[in-house]
C-alpha cells in the first residue's frame, strides 16, 4: 500500500547547529551454555543486566546438578549489579581511533584510575612549588609596579618604596593568618567562595567566586607576560615577539597540567627553588655590599620621558602605588582552594606550606625594595628591562649569575601561572557541584585533572594577553580588585562563623578578632584599589563581577528547574505509551529494510509508516512500484517535492502526524549509513544527521538511529 502526497509549495530546510546524542550499542557476541545432559540441546540462557549468565548443568548420574556461572570477558564484576570494564574493553576499535589514542597519550600520558588519586596528591615540598609559585614570583614585579607609580612624582618619591613595602607586608601577614583559619574551617577546599557561600549567603559566595575567577585568569596572563618580560630583558631581540611567546607558553602550561598534578609538580619544583636560592644569594650579596659601603654606582638604562616627575606627591598617588604593590598578595588564596590536593594530614600540610610561602616571599620582597632604593634604581619607562634585571646587573654585572637569575625569574614567572591552573579547576569543580557553572567543569580527565577548567582558563588568558599585548603594566590595574574583594568576603564570613559556633569553638573571640581585623584591612584596600585604579582599568572588573554573578545564578536556576520538572513529554508508565513509528527512507536497500524491521519489532507493523520524498512524479512512480514488489505489508507515503527540498517536507509530515494523533508517542526511526573510512563521509549527504538536528528541538518526538556499518560482518556471517 502506498499513499502519494503532492506538495505545491516550497519548504525551506531549517538550519540549526544542534548537537545530538547517539545510541551506542555494544555488540557482546553470542554465548552458548550446555543446559541439560551432555549432548543435549544447547540454548542461550537469559542475560542478567550485569552480564552474568547462570544455567543448570546436569551430571552423568541422576540427581547430579550444578549451576554454571559465566561472565562477559570485557567486564569485571565488583558485586551484584556493579561491574567495571576492563582496560582493553575501552580501547578504540578503528584505526583513526587508535591513532588519536596514541597522540593523546603521547601528550597527556596514559589514563589513571580513580584509585590512584592518593598517589597524585602532593607533599609540602612540591605543594610549595605548585600552589605558592604565584605569590613568590610576584616579588619579581610587585616592587617595580609600585615604583612606576611613585616615579610619576619624581625620583625623590621613590624613597617611599620601603614604607609602602612594609605596609604591604603587614597586610600580607594579616591575610595569611586569616587563611590559616580558612584552611582549618573548610578543609574541603574552595577558599573564599566556600566561606562566603556558607556564612554570608549565595550572593556573597557568588561574588567571591566571580572575583576569584577573574583573579585566576589574570594570574595566568600577568605571570606569563612578566616571565616573558624577564626573558626579553636579557634578550631584547625577542621583545617584538612577546605576545606570540606568551600564548605559546600558556598552551604548554595547559598541556602540562592536563598530565596531572604530580607530573606538573615535578616540572615546577626545580624552577621555584632555583629562583628562591638565586634571589637569596643575590640579596645576600647586596646586603653585604650595603653593610660594607661598597654598593655599585648605578646609571638608569633609559632617561625619564616628559611627564614623569611633574605630578604632585599626593595621598591619591601614594594610594595608587600601594594598590599597585598590593599585587604581591596574589596567589595567597590558592593553597586554601587546593587543600584536598595535599597528602594526609591535608590541613596541617597546607597550613605549613602557606606559612613557608609567606616567609619566603617577605624576604625577597623586602630585599628587592631595600636594595633598589639604596642603589637608586629607576624603572624603565619602555618596559624593556625590569627592575629586577637592573638590580641584578648592578650587583653582578653581565656575568653568568645575571643570566642565571634572569632565567630562573623568567621560568618561575611563567610557571607561576600553574598556581591558577591548579586553583581554578578545583574551585570550578566545587562550583559545578553546587550547580553554579556547567557540570562539565566537574569532569576529571584521563589523568585525574579537571579538563574543562584547565582549557577554559588557558583560552581566556590567551585572549587577555593578545588584547593587552602582553603588557604587565596594563594588566595589573585589572588584577588586585578581585583579589582583595575575595579576601574581604572570606574573612567577614569567618567572623560570622566564629560567632555562630561560639558555644562549640574554644578561643572564638581571638579568632573572630583576627578575621575581623583582616576583613577591615582588606576591605579598605579593596576600596583604595577600586578608586585609585578605576580609570586605569579597574572599572572593567567592577563591571564584569555582577555580570558573572548574574550568569551563575541563571545557571543554577536552570538546573533547579530541571530538578523540579514534573510534566513529561512522553508517558511515565510503560502501559500508557502508545508509540507510532515513522521511517524516512531514501531507497528500498538493506539500510532501509533493517530500520523498518526494527520499527516493526518495537511498535508492530500496523503502527509503522515509511516516508519517501521524491523530486518529481516519474521518480515517485518508479519508487512506488519497487515498494509494492518488496514491502507491501508496511504502508508507504511518498511526498513529491517540486522544489527539491528534503528536510522540510519530512518535518512538515512529522508535525502533521503529531497534530493528528496527539495522544501517541511519535518515534522517528532513522536508517543511518556509517562508512568504514573517515573520507567516505564526504561521499554522503548526512541526511539523517541533519534530520536529527532539526528533530532535537521538537518536543514529544523520540529519535532512534538504526546504523548500518559498511564492511562489518553480519550476525549470519559470524
Amino acid at each position: 500500500m502506498a499513499t502519494r502526497i503532492k506538495r505545491g509549495t516550497a519548504n525551506r530546510e531549517p538550519q540549526t547547529g544542534a548537537r545530538l546524542s547517539r545510541w551506542n550499542i555494544w555488540k557482546l557476541g553470542s554465548l552458548r551454555e550446555t543446559n541439560g545432559r551432555e549432548g543435549g540441546d544447547q540454548a542461550r540462557p537469559p542475560m542478567h543486566p550485569d552480564l552474568e549468565w547462570r544455567s543448570v548443568v546436569h551430571g552423568q548420574r541422576p540427581g547430579d546438578r550444578m549451576v554454571r556461572i559465566a561472565r562477559h570477558r570485557a567486564f569485571r564484576r565488583v558485586r551484584r549489579g556493579i561491574i567495571v570494564p576492563k582496560p582493553e574493553a575501552e580501547e578504540p576499535h578503528t584505526r583513526l581511533g587508535r591513532i588519536g589514542r596514541f597522540f593523546k597519550r603521547l601528550v597527556i600520558g596514559a589514563p589513571l584510575a580513580t584509585a590512584q588519586e592518593q598517589e597524585e596528591r602532593t607533599s609540602k615540598i612540591k605543594g610549595l612549588a605548585i600552589f605558592a609559585s604565584d605569590n613568590i614570583s610576584s616579588s619579581a614585579y610587585a616592587t617595580e609596579e609600585m615604583m612606576r607609580v611613585l616615579v610619576l612624582a619624581g625620583a625623590a618619591a621613590l624613597a617611599l618604596t620601603m614604607p609602602i613595602t612594609i605596609a604591604i607586608l603587614v597586610v600580607l601577614a594579616i591575610v595569611i593568618t586569616s587563611y590559616l583559619q580558612v584552611i582549618r574551617a573548610h578543609p574541603e577546599g574552595g577558599g573564599s567562595y566556600i566561606v562566603a557561600l556558607h556564612d554570608l549567603g549565595p550572593v556573597a559566595g557568588l561574588t567571591a567566586a566571580a572575583a576569584l575567577t577573574t583573579d585566576y585568569v589574570l594570574t595566568v596572563a600577568v605571570s606569563t607576560s612578566a616571565g616573558v618580560a624577564a626573558i626579553t630583558s636579557a634578550f631584547p631581540g625577542l621583545f617584538e615577539h612577546r605576545v606570540l611567546i606568551s600564548v605559546g607558553v600558556v598552551a604548554l602550561m595547559a598541556i602540562l597540567n592536563l598530565r596531572g598534578i604530580r607530573e606538573s609538580g615535578n616540572v615546577f619544583a626545580a624552577p621555584t627553588y632555583l629562583y628562591v636560592v638565586a634571589m637569596l644569594g643575590l640579596l645576600a650579596l647586596g646586603f653585604y655590599l650595603a653593610l660594607t659601603g661598597h654598593l655599585p654606582h648605578y646609571e638608569p638604562t633609559s632617561p625619564l620621558p616628559e611627564g614623569h616627575g611633574v605630578e604632585v606627591l599626593t595621598l591619591l598617588l601614594v594610594l595608587r602605588a600601594f594598590s599597585s604593590g598590593s599585587v604581591a598578595l596574589t596567589g595567597t588564596e590558592a593553597i586554601a582552594d587546593g587543600v584536598p590536593a595535599f597528602k594526609r594530614p591535608e590541613v596541617r600540610n597546607a597550613q605549613i606550606t602557606l606559612v613557608a610561602m609567606g616567609v619566603l616571599f617577605a624576604i625577597v620582597f623586602v630585599g628587592v625594595g631595600f636594595l633598589a632604593g639604596q642603589i637608586g634604581i629607576i624603572p624603565d619607562p619602555t618596559e624593556q628591562e625590569t627592575v629586577n634585571s637592573q638590580l641584578t646587573r648592578a650587583l653582578v654585572g653581565n656575568s653568568w649569575y645575571y643570566y642565571l637569575v634572569q632565567m630562573a625569574t623568567a621560568v618561575l614567572l611563567v610557571l607561576a601561572a600553574n598556581t591558577a591552573f591548579n586553583g581554578f579547576p578545583r574551585l570550578a569543580n566545587i562550583m559545578a557541584r553546587d550547580r553554579f557553572i556547567p557540570r562539565s567543569f566537574g569532569f576529571r580527565g584521563d589523568r585525574l585533572a579537571y579538563t574543562a577548567g584547565i582549557l577554559a582558563l588557558a583560552f581566556v588568558a590567551m585572549i587577555l594577553i593578545v588584547i593587552f599585548q602582553g603588557s604587565v603594566t596594563l594588566l595589573i590595574p585589572l588584577y588586585t580588585v578581585g583579589v582583595f574583594l575575595a579576601f574581604t568576603l572570606s574573612q567577614a564570613g569567618l567572623v560570622k562563623r566564629w560567632h555562630r559556633l561560639r558555644a562549640e569553638e574554644p578561643g572564638w573571640r581571638w579568632r573572630a578578632a583576627v578575621n575581623g581585623l583582616g576583613a577591615l584591612v582588606t576591605g579598605v584596600v579593596t576600596v583604595v584599589v577600586a578608586v585609585s585604579k578605576f580609570l586605569l582599568g579597574a572599572w572593567i572588573v567592577l563591571l564584569l563581577l555582577p555580570i558573572l554573578v548574574f550568569i551563575m545564578r541563571a545557571i543554577r536556576q536552570h538546573y533547579d528547574q530541571l530538578d523540579t520538572a514534573t510534566r513529561p513529554e512522553t508517558p511515565l508508565v510503560p502501559e500508557e505509551v502508545h508509540a507510532r513509528a515513522i521511517v524516512p527512507i531514501a531507497n528500498a536497500g538493506v539500510t532501509a529494510k533493517q530500520a523498518l524491521a526494527f520499527a516493526a519489532a518495537l511498535v508492530g507493523r500496523d503502527r509503522v509508516v515509511a516516508v519517501h520524498v521524491a523530486d518529481d512524479e516519474e521518480a515517485a512512480d518508479k519508487f512506488q512500484q519497487e515498494w509494492e514488489e518488496h514491502r507491501p505489508e508496511i504502508p508507504l507515503v511518498i511526498m513529491e517535492s517540486p522544489f527539491r527540498s528534503l528536510i522540510g517536507p519530512l518535518l512538515a509530515y512529522i508535525d502533521a502526524v503529531r497534530e493528528s494523533e496527539p495522544s501517541d508517542t511519535l518515534m522517528v526511526v532513522l536508517p543511518e549509513f556509517v562508512p568504514r573510512h573517515w573520507w567516505e563521509h564526504f561521499l554522503h549527504n548526512q541526511t539523517a544527521l541533519r534530520l536529527k538536528a532539526n528533530l532535537f528541538f521538537r518536543p514529544g518526538v523520540v529519535v532512534v538511529s538504526v546504523p548500518y556499518h559498511l564492511g562489518r560482518k553480519t550476525r549470519e556471517q559470524e
